[in-house]
């Protein structure tokens, strides 16, 4: 099994601790953010960063549905990092400062890929695809904090 990767950057027109702020608001602007793949959102526990506990479930592509409950957890300032719980995938999110009034957000999900023929196609289209996703969540993003 190897370790898939998919990373998603933007800079957005608001500050960085803005910008951490609505990441992290679960309970409000998070679900707002999510596009039409994500389904079934509830917060379980928390709702503002650290100590959150969130479910949802993601449909990457037409057959394949991940049902996700996701730790919060805030290991370093500007950052926010979720781990499933039922399965070895890893979001971090990192906002750091990029010039006066913008951030950088970079949106970077690992996990364990299949073997075989299958684990070559998941390495080599599921990035693609979930690029595609956080893109959507990031220009949403964009928008809200960028009011």
């Amino acid at each position: 099994m190897a370790q898939v990767e998919a990373t998603t950057e933007r800079v957005v027109a608001a500050d960085a601790e803005k910008v951490l702020d609505a990441l992290a608001d679960y309970r409000g602007t998070r679900r707002k953010l999510l596009p039409e793949q994500f389904s079934e959102y509830e917060v379980r526990e928390g709702g503002d960063g650290e100590g959150t506990l969130v479910h949802w479930k993601l449909q990457a592509t037409s057959k394949r549905v991940r049902d996700c409950l996701l730790e919060v957890s805030e290991p370093t300032d500007g950052e926010l990092v979720e781990k499933d719980r039922n399965s070895s995938m890893v979001t971090t999110w990192r906002v750091t400062p990029a010039g006066e009034g913008r951030a950088r957000v970079v949106v970077t999900s690992t996990w364990k890929g299949a073997g075989g023929i299958g684990g070559f196609f998941e390495r080599t289209f599921a990035p693609k695809g979930l690029g595609r996703i956080y893109d959507a969540v990031l220009a949403r993003l964009a928008a809200e904090v960028e009011k």
